[in-house]
């Protein structure tokens, strides 16, 4: 499942990760760091949506 930032549009695929952060492919969503932010805008995860 990937989520949108709703700023930015920037898309997290759970399985690209965001290596660039440290955050491994195959991580879900769900289980991201509490401190881990848009690559590109730097909100947190609860300004992200759910894809369908």
């Amino acid at each position: 499942m990937k989520y949108e930032c709703d700023i930015c549009g920037w898309v997290y695929d759970p399985q690209e990760g965001d290596p660039d952060n440290g955050i491994a492919p195959g991580t879900p969503f769900e289980d991201l760091p509490e401190d881990w932010v848009c690559p590109v805008c730097g909100v947190e995860t609860d300004q992200f949506t759910k894809l369908d």
